[in-house]
């Protein structure tokens, strides 16, 4: 069921390689309904940003999304909204390798595997396994090397941090051949409601140093915009990746009205100026973050040199 891919429709590899040169970072979008991956291309397309659209192993399961739904609604509306900006099709956190390989035959050009609360080794083979296999298709593979906490339970079970070791991570690196690696360097999965986000801008640096991969900064969401600029702003390159899912799923829901979250099927079943109200509040609040926090507006640009 493999999709045809327009030309636009990247790796990770060739989105962030461009970040790095040009020293933005590209925002990794969780529209966590379908109906929200509408307002997160047209935000990309308006800004001229290259962006990627994201979704968990977690995140389908709680909302209820196939990653062949997911793919089929992604690649409908590229054609439908006649999409012309740089944009990766990510599968974010996932501990299972069959939900990796229905994402890779549904379409997806850029794969998680997590196995950070494994033991190293235990995590390299894991993380080797899933290169193989995704390298094997074109498709580009990001891991996890120490845990990043969490503060809403989404994407990860326990908040727990273990910080990245800069040593660590090259061996990491070289042992698996990955093409990205999500680094814990202070931030959280989740909105930041008790304590203060931080950026260990040291560790992110020494691990820069020591590894030649792109480094991904989860728990984007509730970090302050300088914070992050100065963590894609290192003079040797620093982070080129950042996610941002719950501040998508806030504003939506906010803008109807509502507090608690539905599944994908009660989403879509929303009346139609609902549905608006909730997918402009998103266009609008990834637009922001596309200028305001991750400086990539006009950057799709650099794609066509």
């Amino acid at each position: 069921m493999n999709q045809v891919k327009p030309k636009n429709v990247i790796t990770l590899t060739e989105a962030l390689t461009m970040a790095e040169k040009f020293q933005y970072a590209t925002g990794s979008f969780s529209p966590r309904y379908t109906a929200m991956i509408v307002p997160v291309l047209k935000a990309g397309q308006k800004t001229a940003s290259p962006l990627i659209v994201q979704i968990s192993q977690k995140e389908l399961e709680r909302y209820g999304i196939t990653p062949f739904e997911f793919a089929n609604e992604f690649y409908s509306q590229v054609e439908k909204l006649a999409i012309t900006v740089p944009v990766v099709l990510h599968l974010d956190h996932t501990k299972e390798l069959k939900v990796i390989k229905d994402a890779i035959e549904a379409g997806f050009t850029s794969v998680m595997i997590d196995a950070s609360e494994k033991p190293f080794a235990e995590n390299v083979k894991i993380t080797k396994e899933v290169v193989e296999y995704a390298h094997a298709k074109g498709v580009s593979v990001e891991a996890e090397l120490g845990m990043i906490g969490t503060t809403d339970f989404i994407e990860t079970d326990k908040d727990e941090e273990l910080y990245t070791d800069p040593v660590e991570a090259a061996e990491f690196v070289k042992q698996t051949g990955v093409d990205a690696l999500a680094v814990s360097c202070g931030t959280a999965h989740g909105v930041y409601m008790v304590r203060e986000p931080k950026v260990d801008y040291d560790r992110l640096e020494a691990i820069r140093e020591l590894t030649p991969v792109h480094l991904v900064l989860h728990g984007g969401s509730g970090v302050p915009s300088e914070m992050i600029q100065k963590a894609f702003q290192l003079p040797k390159g620093g982070v080129s990746k950042v996610n941002i899912a719950t501040d998508l799923e806030l504003s939506f829901l906010k803008a109807i009205d509502r507090e608690e979250r539905m599944t994908n099927l009660e989403c879509n079943q929303l009346p139609e100026d609902h549905l608006l109200l909730g997918q402009n509040a998103v266009e609008e609040t990834v637009k922001e973050k596309i200028s305001q926090f991750l400086l990539s507006t006009n950057k799709a640009s650099h794609f066509n040199q």
